[in-house]
């Protein structure tokens, strides 16, 4: 797939086939996302892929933390208290388009916690991976792991393959750690849903928007 088409196609997918990942594929995606710049070649990123077995202990766990009632907190702030416009707009514009794929009306809080928890299933991928930073590391780490998760999202698409990235792993960062063994020295950063797209899942139907160029570009020529 062409660089230019792998990005432009590349998109949140939110159900996905049974239809086991190749091993080799993924290490191939993790080898070549691993190019991003980091600042003097730091390379801050760490990956915990669960297939099989670890995937469905991961997922079981973190499916009865969030039935459990107890308060499930991130690490790190993501978004701000309060949401300026654009930004407010735009946010509620993709919940609601979504919702309104799914059925879900405004106010049906049981419906919505239930596509939440879809999230914890990595919305049925076959590969869930879990992101995560050492601690001390500070913000221009985070950065560069921006770039080397779009690398990965990009890179998958040339295997045919779709992806979700999902900050919504963040808040079961205990979850992680006494499944996977992940030490308290790192953050998890995010989890991201790896497969192949189901076509057929009305919620794959979602297009959102980008603000067009003259929004948000300056060109300064003299």
């Amino acid at each position: 797939m062409h660089t230019l088409e792998a990005i432009a196609t590349r998109r949140s997918v939110r159900a996905f086939k049974p239809d086991p990942v190749p091993i080799d594929t993924i290490h191939k995606i993790l080898e070549v996302s691993a190019r991003a710049p980091s600042g003097t070649n730091m390379q801050p990123w760490k990956a915990r892929v669960v297939t099989g077995a670890a995937r469905e202990r991961l997922v079981q766990a973190a499916l009865a933390a969030g039935e459990s009632g107890k308060t499930l907190d991130a690490e790190y702030k993501y978004y701000p208290d309060r949401f300026p416009e654009p930004y407010l707009s735009r946010r509620r514009k993709v919940g609601w388009d979504l919702y309104g794929l799914l059925g879900i009306q405004r106010g049906e809080a049981e419906k919505m916690h239930a596509q939440h928890a879809r999230n914890q299933m990595f919305f049925d991928a076959p590969v869930g991976i879990i992101f995560s930073v050492d601690r001390v590391l500070e913000i221009g780490s985070w950065l560069d792991y921006g770039m080397f998760l779009e690398n990965v999202m990009v890179a998958a698409r040339s295997f045919g393959l779709h992806s979700c990235p999902q900050v919504a792993w963040a808040p079961y960062h205990e979850v992680v750690r006494d499944t996977l063994g992940m030490p308290k020295e790192e953050v998890i950063v995010c989890g991201m849903a790896l497969g192949y797209e189901d076509e057929d899942a009305i919620e794959n139907s979602l297009r959102t928007e980008r603000a067009p160029l003259s929004d948000w570009v300056c060109f300064h020529d003299e």
